[in-house]
């Protein structure tokens, strides 16, 4: 048994669930007990599925069901890829089970519901938040939705990090065990809660981002701190950093520099003339991020956003301990971040790490008063509303990212071409048989499939 197929079995089976949850746990796939959650119907939809470590597939499973009163059951009409969905891929993330449906960020069109739920009808079109919120605990009465009370009763999540987050859709049973949404039908607990209408005016290709990408990017850039006059560096020039570049300008940084080693950065330069970047695996013998830094800003950058994830090593020692089970997460970006940023200066992590590092730069982030910030999974219901109004009014244009449309059949091959960065592919709109035609604007249809 695999050790992230173990981890479930051990968290299900003996050591078991808290009781804190109000929603059931654990219904990844409602083939898993087709009575119970599947629709009586017996229809079928194509849905993406975990089916071992880096396997994916598109397969045909149940439609799901009602289960509970307060929830909705979507046709989805666009879905997409994200950088997270590769840690599931990997197995990174702990307690996947094989026939997993995956995919945390869609929209869709409402097709039936549970008679508790309010404010949504038949018809109406919605984007959904990545987290599952129960509306009423103590933290989404605060809006910090991704650390609802009352959506995941995951053990060893509690345990390990001393308290948990909301339950989140295709994101394993450690977030509560949700079916996600690339699939052509997902159930939505608490949906009154969790689905945001999207008006007439804004197209699913532009409002699908509200579920994750865009609410990640702007509370990347608010919970770091970024002010007017502010130096922004930023890891990772794939979707989050680049909307993170975007924002910072927004809410005044005077100068924002991207840091990869890949096309991306040509991708961010055509679309932002004014971002400086660099590019870390063309610098010369002897230099390091940190020093090409101190080079183009002598005292340091005054914020750091880390847009990567923890599982990428960039040297030996960190890949063979990543390898062997030593650490969970590498420690070496945000050593450098650390070290980059100016004395005082704040390091905002969004990217995702799982678990433990090893040469941790403790001393430095001590000594010189660094802030280190771990900006969270986003609370999405918090900035979801006013992102929407700055998409109508133009203010932001999320199809900036965009650079594939590809169809549901295909989204086995798209989680390997966009693994491996082929193609040019930075962030996808996924279309299903319930897709309205392309809005103005969308990328052409791709195909991998001959």
């Amino acid at each position: 048994m695999a050790l992230s197929q173990a981890a479930a079995f051990v968290e299900q089976k003996i050591l078991g669930h808290d009781t804190n949850a109000t929603t059931e746990q654990d219904i990844t796939n409602p083939g898993r007990d087709r009575a119970k959650y599947a629709d009586p119907s017996g229809e079928t939809m194509k849905a993406l599925v975990w089916m071992g470590k880096n396997t994916v597939e598109v397969r045909d499973v149940p439609k799901p069901r009602v289960v509970e009163d307060r929830d909705v059951i979507l046709k989805v009409t666009g879905s997409t890829v994200c950088g997270s969905d590769l840690h599931l891929l990997h197995g990174t993330v702990v307690q996947l089970e094989k026939g997993d449906i995956l995919g945390h960020e869609f929209c869709g069109e409402v097709e039936s519901m549970g008679k508790d739920v309010t404010g949504l009808q038949k018809g109406d079109r919605v984007v959904a938040s990545f987290q599952i919120a129960c509306g009423d605990c103590y933290y989404c009465k605060k809006k910090q939705s991704s650390q609802c009370e009352k959506t995941n009763s995951n053990t060893i999540e509690n345990g390990m990090y001393g308290g948990r987050t909301a339950g989140m859709f295709g994101y394993s049973h450690f977030t509560g065990g949700f079916a996600g949404g690339q699939a052509e039908y997902v159930r939505v607990p608490y949906g009154d809660v969790n689905l945001l209408k999207i008006p007439a005016s804004v197209p699913d290709e532009k409002a699908l981002y509200l579920s994750d990408v865009l609410a990640t990017s702007w509370n990347c850039v608010v919970d770091t701190g970024v002010e007017k006059g502010d130096v922004v560096a930023i890891w990772g020039a794939g979707p989050i950093g680049q909307m993170a570049a975007e924002f910072s300008l927004m809410n005044g940084a005077s100068r924002v520099i991207m840091i990869d080693s890949n096309w991306r950065l040509d991708y961010i330069e055509s679309k932002y003339p004014k971002i400086e970047t660099i590019d870390y695996s063309a610098l010369p013998k002897g230099h390091s991020v940190t020093s090409r830094l101190k080079e183009m800003v002598p005292r340091g950058p005054d914020v750091a956003l880390e847009c990567v994830a923890g599982e990428y090593a960039k040297g030996w020692a960190h890949y063979f301990e990543l390898q062997l089970g030593l650490e969970t997460d590498t420690s070496e970006i945000v050593n450098e971040m650390i070290t980059s940023v100016k004395n005082f200066g704040r390091c905002g992590i969004t990217g995702v790490y799982v678990g433990y590092c090893n040469h941790f730069n403790i001393g430095s982030l001590m000594e010189r008063g660094i802030r280190l910030i771990g900006n969270g999974q986003a609370p999405v219901h918090m900035y979801w509303e006013k992102l929407l109004k700055m998409i109508e009014s133009g203010e932001i244009d999320p199809l900036k990212m965009v650079s594939h449309r590809v169809k549901m059949e295909e989204l086995a091959e798209v989680y390997y071409k966009f693994e491996k960065k082929e193609d040019g592919m930075q962030k996808v709109f996924v279309e299903t048989k319930f897709s309205a035609p392309a809005a103005a604007g969308s990328p052409a249809l791709t195909t991998y499939k001959k």
